[in-house]
């Protein structure tokens, strides 16, 4: 009995092996075929390089310039191997001496660890002509690795800094968003290379490669060419562009330079900055003198700056009026003031206008003439109209994080302040004041609409790749609308070319053109003074805003030019030689011919 047990012992253990032996052999041969597999085969991503960016004209705007990293091979800071890491750094230093030798290390440091076995970058970008005279030395250096490595250049500097944007080291969330930021270690923070970052990064190749037991490379197996070099045609001209940004000078604001049809020529926030600075790490002391100005340079003031509109809005307004409540023969009597709910709203004209009718209003910018038509046509119908005509929501531009501005209204005001609205708050939206505010690249499709009836989508891409960029018209206009638009152009004609045209006597164009000034107060002015203090002798800081839009030819409208200069006080004064310099400069250039 003792024997068969000790048997049947025996027998079950074999069973059990050769079951084991079996599983393994057999049922677990994919397994640790592909376990085998992955420990001599590895698979390398590889970045591709940015896709290059270039104005109408074919003019390199970013481009990518040559270069290269330096990696060190992983685990080197034990004891065994510390000498080798030693020799390594102080070699680089000495061949290169523009690298900081605790850099390197730091550089090192931040990524060596047990689990890492790539090589690891201590030297993100050195440039080809530094490199070139030692490269065949490091190259032989069997722990270090020269790997091209192109770096973000914008060749024209703070020229269209805004509009164009800038490249820079990804953060945690960039690279959250994208696995291909990670490897590629840059992302666009800003601008078009923000805004068309997916298309311009392209996608990342691949290769295949066996390795041995240290981790050496032995044979590549396949390999997968990255898709690259997308190349971005823009619309602006950068030529014109450095045209504007010497008109502007010493100047705070914003110009656009925007076809009816919704391309864009030139756009620029000012002051700029330049570009560079910011794709391998601006500097603590350059980043403390940008972000405490106070002219905000880091503002894209195009899309993220928020002005109160002022006059320039006069003419939407002054087409509503005349389209609901009033017609074109509807005038009142200006007398420089209109006392309202115990305040007095003035004219700018202290001695009034007189009898004053929708194209005198808007040549002369009477405010009268608006506060009394507002209480007739309210806010309501106001403020429907004047979103409908694009303000108050996006234009759709391609920059990133565009504002929608506020166009006041009672429902805005109790969803926002939960209180209620007032007459007075009504008469103050008439003139662009109160609470209304805009973004520039707003006021200039604003101003395509009243030249051709269209209300255009700005674009600054002109072709991306081959594809050439569709522009887009949206038809707002009602049919009385449209029937009485004529009215308002020729009344913005008169603001330009008339003896008693706001803009008239600060002009020198070349071309017919039409418009609207505008002065945005940014600070209010008390109700018992009587005399107001001239712009040009109040504090640089609290002078009213300077807007001056408009469009050209009047007969054939072509192009919008929409200036707004910040604290430059009287709009025509102010804006007037440069909107003409402008239009001048693409008679030049035979944008208009």
């Amino acid at each position: 009995m003792k024997v068969k047990f000790i048997l049947a012992v025996f027998i079950s253990l074999w069973l059990m092996l050769i079951v084991r032996v079996f599983y393994l052999a057999v049922e677990s041969n994919t397994y640790y075929e592909q376990l085998s597999y992955n420990n001599t085969v590895k698979s390398e991503l590889i970045a591709p390089v940015r896709g290059e960016i270039v104005d109408r004209n074919n003019n390199p705007i970013a481009i990518n310039k040559l270069g290269f990293k330096i990696q060190l091979r992983p685990h080197l800071l034990s004891k065994k191997e510390q000498h080798i890491f030693d020799e390594e750094i102080n070699n680089l230093v000495k061949v290169l001496p523009s690298l900081e030798k605790e850099k390197l290390i730091k550089n090192y440091k931040k990524k060596d660890s047990y689990y890492n076995h790539d090589f690891i970058d201590i030297v993100s970008f050195i440039s080809y002509e530094e490199i070139l005279p030692v490269y065949t030395l490091l190259n032989l250096r069997k722990n270090l690795k020269i790997i091209s490595a192109p770096k973000r250049y914008y060749p024209y500097h703070e020229i269209a800094a805004h509009s164009i944007g800038y490249v820079s080291r990804a953060n945690k969330k960039d690279i959250k968003d994208d696995a291909l930021i990670e490897l590629i270690g840059y992302t666009g923070k800003t601008g078009v290379e923000k805004y068309y970052n997916t298309y311009l990064q392209g996608e990342a190749g691949e290769r295949e490669i066996k390795v041995n037991a240290n981790n050496q490379e032995i044979e590549e197996l396949s390999y997968k060419k990255s898709i690259e070099d997308s190349k971005l045609t823009l619309s602006i001209d950068m030529e014109l562009q450095k045209y504007i940004s010497s008109l502007f000078e010493h100047k705070a604001g914003a110009v656009i330079v925007m076809d009816v049809d919704g391309a864009i020529l030139s756009a620029s926030s000012f002051p700029e900055y330049n570009l560079n600075t910011f794709v391998s790490g601006i500097s603590y002391e350059d980043w403390d003198k940008l972000s405490n100005s106070l002219d905000k340079p880091f503002t894209n003031k195009l899309v993220n700056g928020l002005y109160p509109p002022g006059s320039v809005i006069k003419t939407g307004l002054g087409l509503l009026y005349i389209t609901t409540e009033l017609d074109e023969h509807w005038s009142v009597n200006c007398e420089a003031s209109l006392p309202l709910g115990g305040r007095i709203f003035r004219c700018w004209k202290q001695r009034g206008h007189g009898s004053t009718d929708v194209r005198k209003a808007i040549r002369e910018s009477c405010d009268d003439f608006f506060y009394k038509g507002s209480l007739i046509v309210g806010n309501k119908k106001m403020s429907e109209g004047l979103i409908r005509y694009g303000l108050g929501q996006k234009t759709g531009v391609d920059l990133p994080n565009e504002f929608i501005g506020i166009v006041p209204s009672r429902d805005w005001k109790r969803k926002k302040y939960n209180r209620s609205w007032n007459v007075g708050e009504t008469v103050n939206m008439s003139i662009g004041q109160g609470d209304f505010l805009t973004t520039p690249m707003q006021i200039a499709q604003f101003t395509a609409l009243m030249a051709t009836g269209k209300l255009p989508t700005p674009h600054f891409a002109k072709k991306i790749g081959e594809k050439i960029y569709q522009s887009s018209l949206t038809d707002v206009l009602n049919e009385e609308e449209k029937n009485k638009l004529p009215l308002i152009q020729k009344a913005m004609y008169e603001v330009c070319n008339y003896p008693s045209g706001t803009a008239t006597g600060y002009l020198n164009s070349k071309v017919t053109i039409a418009g609207k000034t505008g002065t945005a107060q940014v600070v209010g002015i008390l109700q018992d003074i009587e005399e107001r203090e001239l712009e040009h002798e109040m504090e640089y800081y609290t002078r009213s805003h300077a807007w001056f839009t408009s469009y050209g030819p009047y007969k054939n409208p072509q192009y919008v030019v929409m200036v707004m200069v910040e604290h430059g006080g009287h709009g025509g004064a102010a804006a007037g030689s440069i909107v003409s310099s402008i239009y001048n400069k693409l008679l030049e250039l035979e944008y208009i011919k």
